[in-house]
């Protein structure tokens, strides 16, 4: 197939050809043309959503886990960071027209301190490490781990962990090959994690300038889920036993958009994730890059944090010589025109058009 169109994120015209699944800059003779016009941005990325989690809460089964997969497909996403999932989705990947998983296996917490069949509950926090170690077997190179949660004998949020089992815990997933992420929304349990050495942090509505700087210096990187911290509100009003933790959970949704901006001012890699399952629908790829650019992030940034800036922090390759042909193609430039984002004109995924114009 030959496309042609303005390959983000440069800004020229160029003509690409797909031939046995790949990028080439080569003219193909014979191979017919798609389209003649148009931008071509690398495959969006969702960095933290959840296939195998039914909206509204609850394991997904193997019917409604492609269905989700095929919305983000739709929607131009075709790499997904599965940022812990109960049950094991590798059936997707025998679908070679659904996006690709690099799965972080399972959350892992403590009793009552995440949301009830998620997670792996550890009795003692010094079984962390070890369940470090059988998540990164049974994930894609990440492992997630809850890192506070509201702890209902103080009424608000609290760090899970102690600092020293934290260190643990990263040299664990780094001896097997994995890097290690945390769900992290309140200002305590920030500090031990930075320091620890986490590779990643979901969600950061508590950080500082100072945990900013710690981010930047460690080289942490942030992924927010804006639409999702825009549910702190509804979750504040149910929250009625407890005034301290409602009331802190309002406060971070109202700077949310001001950390997230500081953060990506300060050098924080900052990328997009929604959160999908459970509370948010999937499919929303767009929606989240919105607020970013709401946070303060430029338009270019922004999609960059779901494209071509997030795709090779997952270890995958852009619109590149010989990289796998993941692309979408858009009528408008999805940078000056966002709305865009929300009807792709062409889905290219392993080099086979997975959605076009209807």
């Amino acid at each position: 197939m030959h496309f042609r169109g303005v390959v983000l994120p440069g800004d020229d015209v160029r003509d690409l050809w797909v031939a046995d699944g790949r990028v080439t800059f080569e003219p193909v003779p014979g191979a017919p043309t798609v389209t003649g016009s148009g931008w071509i941005v690398p495959g969006l990325v969702d960095a933290h959503c959840h296939v195998g989690i039914r909206f509204g809460g609850g394991h997904e089964d193997r019917d409604g886990a492609l269905a989700q997969a095929e919305t983000e497909r739709d929607a131009g996403v075709l790499l997904l960071r599965d940022a812990g999932s109960p049950i094991d989705t590798r059936f997707v990947d025998e679908r070679p027209d659904l996006p690709r998983i690099v799965r972080a296996g399972r959350h892992i917490a403590r009793p009552k301190r995440y949301i009830r069949d998620l997670g792996i509950d550890l009795e003692h926090e010094e079984q962390l490490p070890e369940a470090v170690v059988e998540q990164a077997r049974r994930g894609d190179g990440w492992v997630k781990i809850v890192g506070d949660w509201i702890d209902r004998e103080i009424g608000d949020l609290r760090p899970l962990w102690n600092d020293r089992v934290l260190k643990e815990a990263v040299e664990a997933a780094h001896d097997n090959g994995a890097r290690i992420t945390a769900h992290v929304f309140g200002e305590h349990a920030l500090p031990g994690l930075i320091e620890a050495g986490f590779d990643c942090l979901e969600h950061g509505t508590g950080l500082t300038d100072e945990t900013i700087a710690a981010m930047v210096a460690h080289g942490t990187a942030l992924v927010p889920t804006l639409i999702n911290i825009d549910t702190f509100p509804a979750i504040a009003a149910d929250a009625g036993r407890f005034p301290v933790y409602a009331e802190h959970m309002l406060d971070l949704h109202r700077r949310s958009r001001e950390t997230v901006g500081k953060a990506h001012e300060a050098g924080v890699p900052v990328y997009v994730g929604t959160d999908a399952g459970g509370g948010i629908r999937h499919g929303r790829v767009a929606d989240e890059i919105a607020a970013l650019r709401e946070a303060g992030l430029s338009a270019h940034d922004a999609l960059g944090a779901a494209s071509w800036n997030a795709r090779p922090w997952l270890g995958h390759r852009n619109v590149e010589q010989d990289a796998a042909a993941d692309f979408v193609v858009y009528d408008r430039d999805p940078r000056e025109h966002p709305d865009a984002l929300t009807d792709p004109r062409w889905v290219v995924l392993r080099g086979e058009v997975v959605r076009a114009p209807r």
